[in-house]
């Protein structure tokens, strides 16, 4: 019963999540007295109300932005040779790999007073003092956008490849033109990654912390912000559950109508279309058909004239989608460039360009014991998590794979709810079971904190490589009497390892990274490398944090090195006179 392999990760799951999360509710609900006295408190504050309607503003305009920004730069993606794809999906992949943190730092370097947009405006005239560009709701804008911008793409890019092309080669013989067949026939089947990619960036807004407080000015707080001055000031555990559960209701309304699947295909897509058409019918019907036979003579006479005519847009809308995309990769690689640049600087402060070149930054991290000794414990938490995380992540793979369809959706649909929903409500979750177990301000307690996230990740990476297991090289095994646990390790493991190891990586990239759990549950007695970076970020913006920052920015290029091998080496081996499919 492959079923039972899912228990260890579920019992983590449990005891630090699913049981705190109950209490979280019924502690909002005044349980014994089941009561909605905090509900009503929270919305009869007024800033309360405020801050909860700025949430969802903000949350909805970054979304916005990102769909219109990520689907055309997805096309183009999408349209390009394949080589020239990968190169694109590999540059959209480096900032998503890259910290947070690193990411945040760059824009307040780029937008301050002394930063980089305020210094080239005053040395062409145009201004005369700096302008306040940062600590505004533009600036939150940006520096969100930039950081959930991949994460609008990469859903995008992976519905918009299996979209099957005869689709779209077919509808021009039939007299569509280009906008007709794009907006016919592609948008239609494209509209599952826009979904999941819109509910992802819009659900992962709500929770947004770090940026909105590091870019962001008085004025616009968010929820999570909120919360978060809450724990740390007066932890009034009412206030706190109800002003999550708030949070999370919005989340899970949007869950619930929508879902995060990236699987449902172009089948439900087209019915969606077929019957949006269809409920407007009855009304338009007869109409419709009325017109359509009146334009068939023009539209045939058109279909023949245009049929092998070259089409005089083609080198111009080529030229706009390379502009496109040349803008949309310097916005997400440029201000990782500044930073390292930055971090060479020779003068007493960072400057761009760098009047004179120094390694003084990089000696200053590597002699200061609390950035070493900060950096030591990020190492040492994040390969704990990605040990307990990978071993308990691909057994649950394993055994979700071999249950029923329903029950593999359900308890998926479990194991991921962590990492889709506000991280502020995670953590609160997390660390109310970490302070029933005792585990708060420990170093085992930020590993099992962690782990909760990364087995998500873990699970998600290895059952794409098990979908495309074949399972006939299992009964072969057994075939010759290997039994379950043979045929485990030396026939599955060996070819899931490639996932196994790419879990393994995301990972330690996600405990590498946290700040918002690990600053709930860490207490004052731990200092990992992002918590030193996000203090000195908001108190003395100290030039180090740009070496730090540099450094920081090489770990997703090793990352995308190591995935490619692990991918080549899986790759079947082929003989001088094999035929590729």
């Amino acid at each position: 019963m492959p079923i039972w392999l899912t228990l260890p990760a579920f019992g983590v799951l449990l005891v630090l999540f699913g049981i705190p999360i109950v209490r979280l509710f019924l502690i909002s609900l005044n349980a014994p007295a089941f009561s909605v006295a905090n509900y009503l408190a929270f919305f009869d504050q007024s800033a309360n109300v405020r801050v909860l309607l700025q949430t969802v503003e903000i949350s909805v305009v970054v979304t916005a932005i990102c769909v219109v920004i990520g689907y055309p730069t997805a096309y183009i993606i999408v349209a390009a040779s394949k080589r020239l794809r990968m190169v694109l999906v590999v540059l959209v992949l480096i900032p998503y790999l890259t910290s947070l943190l690193v990411r945040t730092y760059a824009w307040i370097v780029i937008l301050g007073d002394n930063g980089l947009v305020n210094k080239l405006l005053l040395d062409i005239g145009l201004i005369s003092t700096p302008i306040p560009l940062l600590y505004t709701r533009w600036s939150m804008y940006v520096g969100m956008v930039h950081v959930m911008l991949p994460l609008m793409i990469l859903p995008l890019v992976s519905v918009m490849l299996g979209i099957d092309k005869s689709l779209t080669a077919a509808a021009p013989s039939m007299g569509a033109r280009p906008f007709d067949t794009f907006w016919r026939v592609f948008f239609p089947l494209s509209l599952p990654g826009v979904r999941s990619g819109a509910l992802l960036v819009f659900i992962l807004c709500l929770g947004f912390y770090i940026t909105p407080a590091a870019l962001g000015g008085l004025g616009d707080a968010m929820l999570s912000t909120f919360i978060a001055a809450q724990v740390k000031s007066t932890f009034n555990v009412e206030q706190i559950a109800s002003s999550a559960f708030v949070l999370l209701a919005i989340a899970g309304v949007l869950l619930s109508m929508l879902g995060l699947d990236l699987s449902s295909g172009h089948d439900r897509a087209s019915k969606a279309v077929r019957g949006s058409q269809e409920k407007k019918l009855p009304s338009f019907g007869a109409l419709a058909r009325y017109l359509n036979e009146l334009t068939a003579p023009y539209r045939a006479k058109r279909w023949t004239a245009e049929l092998f005519r070259a089409t005089s847009s083609r080198n111009s809308t080529q030229l706009l989608g390379a502009v496109i995309v040349v803008l949309v990769m310097f916005y997400l690689l440029f201000p990782g460039v500044v930073v390292i640049v930055m971090s060479f600087s020779a003068g007493a402060y960072l400057e761009f360009p760098p009047s004179g070149l120094s390694l003084q930054w990089y000696r200053s991290f590597f002699g200061n014991p609390s950035w070493t000794g900060a950096a030591w414990t990020s190492i040492q938490i994040a390969t704990a998590v990605t040990v307990v995380s990978t071993i308990l992540g691909t057994l649950a793979a394993y055994g979700l794979s071999r249950t029923s369809p329903r029950l593999r959706s359900a308890l998926n649909l479990a194991i991921l709810t962590p990492i889709t929903i506000p991280l502020i409500v995670v953590g609160i979750a997390v660390f109310l079971g970490l302070v029933d177990l005792g585990l708060v301000g420990s170093k085992l307690g930020i590993v099992l904190a962690h782990s909760i996230g990364a087995i998500g990740y873990v699970v998600v990476i290895v059952s794409a490589t098990l979908a495309n297991f074949d399972r006939r090289l299992e009964q072969a095994a057994n075939s010759m009497r290997a039994g379950p646990l043979t045929t485990f390790r030396r026939v599955t493991l060996p070819l899931i390892m490639p996932g196994i190891l790419g879990g393994a990586v995301f990972a330690f990239i996600h405990s590498f990274d946290e700040v918002v759990i690990s600053s709930l549950v860490s207490g004052f007695s731990i200092k990992t490398l992002p918590l030193k970076m996000w203090e000195n970020i908001r108190h003395e913006i100290d030039p180090t944090i740009a070496a730090v920052s540099s450094l920081l920015m090489l770990l997703p290029i090793l990352w995308m090195i190591a995935i490619y091998f692990m991918w080549w080496r899986s790759r079947p081996k082929r003989g001088p006179n094999s035929i590729e499919g």
